[in-house]
């Protein structure tokens, strides 16, 4: 965003950039803890990754999109002074515009691959269960 904008790096807009990570973390952490949660019910890593991915989403959006609406005044830079903190607004916006689609995407794909060789969290449970009965 930045780059579009024509925004030098500066103080402000990296102090965006470390924002735009930490809801991005939280949102990433959202959905790969909902993932472990559909593991521990009996699902694959893939069925546990589409349906975090599918029922995470509005979360995820909403999260992104209250933070990037109540950016945009800020990255507009109107008023006195208001040219300061625009490359704060701006960093937001464009990383978080990219962060959520990670989010979204490369983060269930990335853990269905991480976990393609467990089994599911349920059936470990059971021969645990079962073993110890033994």
């Amino acid at each position: 965003m930045l780059f579009l904008t024509g925004t030098h790096i500066s103080v402000p807009a990296l102090t965006g950039s470390i924002m735009c990570m930490g809801v991005a973390t939280a949102n990433s952490i959202l959905v790969v803890s909902f993932a472990k949660e559909q593991m521990e019910h009996g699902m694959s890593a893939a069925e546990a990754a589409l349906t975090a991915g599918f029922t995470r989403f509005r979360p995820v959006i909403m999260t992104a999109l209250a933070m990037i609406i109540g950016m945009v005044p800020m990255a507009l830079g109107l008023g006195d002074g208001g040219e300061q903190n625009a490359p704060l607004g701006r960093a937001v916006i464009g990383g978080l515009l990219l962060a959520t689609f990670g989010t979204l995407t490369f983060v269930p794909v990335f853990f269905s691959l991480m976990h393609r060789n467990d089994p599911p969290i349920a059936e470990t449970k059971a021969m645990d269960t079962n073993e110890a009965q033994a």
